[in-house]
C-alpha cells in the first residue's frame, strides 16, 4: 500500500465547552454562600454590573406629602402627628426645660461648652463643630466612629480566663512564662497533650519545674482543666468536689469496664456494693469530660433554605424560591452607552465589549439557575407527595434519572442542582439529595419501598422493644417480611450500624445492667 499525502474534507459534530458554559455549570452546584461570594467578586470586577436594591423609605415617608412639603422633610404639622410619648421626650429635652448653668451640678455640661481634646480656652470662642452635642469624638450618635456594637459584652475566651487567674495566683516571672506556654498548648477541650519533657527543653528549664507549674495550673477554674487524659480530668473534678477516695480512684482506673457495663467486676475491684457502684458511676457521668468547651463556643449557623414549600389554601403545595438566597444584579446599560461613546482606543472598546457580554451572561445564568432549581424542586415535591402528606414511612424510592426524565434534563444537571441545596418543608429543612433513596423490593410483589423509610422502621422497632425481649437482626427481618419488605439480614445489620444502634447482645446488656 503506497503512502501519500492527500487533502480530505470531513464534517463532524462536537460539543465545545466554552468558559462561559463551564462557569454556568459551576453555578448550578454552588451553595447560596458560594454564589453570594462569586457574585460579590463579579460586582467588584465588572463596572457594568450593579446590585438591585430596594429603595429605602425616609423616616417621615418618602415623596412629597399632601401639604406640599419637599421630599425628605417632615410636614409642618408633623409634630402634631407624632406619638404623644415622643412629643413628651422632645419637650423634656428642650432648652426651656433645662436647669440653669448656675444650678447645675459641677459635673454637668448643660450648655455643651466642654471642649475636651479640642481647642483650648485661649484660642477664642469654640467653633460650631464643638457647640453641638455628639460632635467630635465625644461618643455622640452622630459621631462617624461611634459603633453601638462596641458597647456589647464579648464572651470571655478560655485563654483570657486562664491568663487572669495566672496573674493572680502565680507571682514568679519564670513560672508565669511556663504557665503562658502551657495555656497556649491547650486544645479546645482543655487538655495538655504535649510532652512536658519537650516543653522543658524548649523553655530551657528543669522538667520538675514544668511539672510543678502544671499542678498549680490544674487548680484553676474550670475544674478539670490542664488534664493530660480523661482519667486525670475526671479525677481533678472529683478532687474539687472532695469525692476522690480510694474506691473512686479504682473506678477511674477501670473506665473501660464502666463502658462495658461490667458491674460485677467493678464491684469486686472497688470493694463496694451494687448500689454504691451505681451512685459512683452516676457521679462520674455528671462530670464534664471536656471542660474547655464551655468557652470559645462557635455559634452554629442555621441553614438557609433555597426553596420554600408551604401548603396551598386550595390544596396541594406552593413552592417558591427563597429571595434571600438569590443575588439580584442588573446590567447598567445606560452607563455602557455613555462610556462607549467616549471610548477611543481599540483595547478600551474590546474591554468594554467583553465586560458587557460577561455582565449579560451572568444575569442570564443566574436566571437560568433559579429556574432550574425551581423546576427540579417542583418535580421532587410531585414525586414525594405522600411523604409530605403522611410522613417518612411513605417516602418512595427515587433516583436522579426519574426526575431528569420528567423535566427533560440530563441526569448530571439534576445532580448538580440538588447538591448543597435545601428546601424548607412542613416537616423541617431537608437537603434535596435526601429525597433520592434506593429501592428495596416488596415481598408481596407490590411497589418497592424506600431505603430511608426502611431505616426509619428499623429504628422505630428497636426503640419500642421491651427490656426483656430484645429484637435480634433475624427477628427484625421476619417482622419486616410480614409488613411486605423483602430485606436481607446483612442489610438490616448495615442499616442498624449506620443509625448507631448497638447489636442485640449489647442492647440486652445495657438494659439489664444496674449502671
Amino acid at each position: 500500500m503506497a503512502i501519500s499525502a492527500r487533502l480530505e474534507l470531513r464534517q463532524t459534530q462536537t460539543v465545545v465547552m466554552t468558559p462561559q458554559l463551564q462557569q454556568a455549570i459551576k453555578l448550578l452546584q454552588m451553595s447560596n454562600l458560594e454564589l453570594a461570594a462569586f457574585v460579590e467578586g463579579e460586582l467588584e470586577r465588572n463596572p457594568l454590573l450593579e446590585r438591585e436594591e430596594e429603595p429605602a423609605e425616609d423616616a417621615y415617608g418618602a415623596g412629597s406629602g399632601a401639604d406640599g412639603a419637599p421630599d425628605g422633610e417632615p410636614s409642618p404639622d408633623a409634630e402634631e402627628q407624632r406619638d404623644p410619648a415622643q412629643r413628651e421626650v422632645v419637650e423634656l429635652a428642650a432648652e426651656e426645660s433645662m436647669r440653669a448653668v448656675a444650678e447645675a451640678p459641677l459635673d454637668t455640661d448643660y450648655g455643651n461648652l466642654w471642649s475636651g481634646p479640642g481647642p483650648s480656652d485661649a484660642a477664642g470662642p469654640l467653633p460650631d463643630s464643638y457647640a453641638r452635642w455628639g460632635s467630635g469624638r465625644r461618643g455622640g450618635f452622630d459621631d462617624p466612629d461611634y459603633n453601638l456594637e462596641q458597647t456589647l459584652p464579648h464572651p470571655t475566651s478560655l485563654r483570657d480566663h486562664l491568663v487572669v487567674q495566672l496573674g493572680m495566683d502565680i507571682v514568679d516571672p519564670a513560672d508565669r512564662m511556663i504557665g503562658v506556654h502551657l495555656i497556649d498548648l491547650l486544645d479546645e477541650a482543655g487538655y495538655v497533650l504535649a510532652d512536658l519533657t519537650q516543653v522543658a527543653q524548649q523553655l530551657d528549664c528543669p522538667p520538675d519545674r514544668v511539672e510543678g507549674t502544671l499542678h498549680r495550673l490544674q487548680e484553676f477554674d474550670p475544674p478539670g482543666i490542664f488534664a493530660r487524659n480523661l482519667r486525670e480530668c475526671l479525677a481533678l473534678q472529683l478532687q474539687d468536689r472532695g469525692r476522690l477516695d480510694q474506691a473512686m480512684e479504682r473506678l477511674l482506673d477501670h473506665l473501660d469496664l464502666v463502658a462495658k457495663r461490667e458491674a460485677a467486676a467493678l464491684c469486686r475491684l472497688c470493694g463496694v456494693s451494687s448500689a454504691a457502684l451505681a451512685a459512683m458511676v452516676a457521679e462520674i457521668r455528671s462530670l464534664d469530660p471536656k471542660p474547655g468547651l464551655a468557652f470559645d463556643r462557635t455559634v452554629a449557623q442555621p441553614i438557609t433554605p433555597d426553596v420554600i414549600m408551604r401548603p396551598h389554601p386550595d390544596g396541594g403545595w406552593q413552592i417558591e424560591l427563597n429571595s434571600e438566597t438569590l443575588p439580584s444584579v442588573l446590567v447598567n446599560a445606560s452607563y455602557y452607552a455613555r462610556v462607549s461613546r467616549e471610548v477611543k482606543s481599540k483595547s478600551e472598546r474590546s474591554y468594554l465589549s467583553e465586560r458587557f457580554q460577561s455582565a449579560n451572561w451572568l444575569v442570564k445564568s443566574l436566571h437560568q439557575r433559579a429556574t432550574t432549581i425551581l423546576k427540579v424542586a417542583s418535580e421532587i415535591v410531585r414525586q414525594q407527595d405522600a411523604f409530605f402528606s403522611r410522613g417518612i414511612q411513605h417516602l418512595r424510592p427515587l433516583v436522579l434519572r426519574d426526575v431528569a426524565a420528567a423535566i427533560g434534563m440530563h441526569e448530571s444537571t439534576v445532580s448538580r442542582v440538588t447538591t448543597n441545596k435545601y428546601m424548607a418543608t412542613p416537616h423541617g429543612v431537608f437537603e434535596l439529595k435526601y429525597f433520592f433513596t434506593a429501592a428495596i423490593a416488596s415481598s408481596e410483589g407490590g411497589e418497592a419501598h424506600s431505603a430511608e423509610a426502611v431505616r426509619f422502621r428499623i429504628k422505630a422497632l428497636v426503640e419500642r422493644e421491651p427490656a426483656d425481649d430484645v429484637l435480634s437482626d433475624d427477628r427484625i427481618v421476619a417482622i419486616l417480611d410480614r409488613e411486605g419488605i423483602d430485606i436481607a439480614r446483612r442489610t438490616v445489620a448495615k442499616y442498624r450500624e449506620a443509625l448507631g444502634i448497638p447489636s442485640s447482645v449489647q442492647r440486652r446488656r445495657l438494659k439489664s445492667s444496674v449502671l
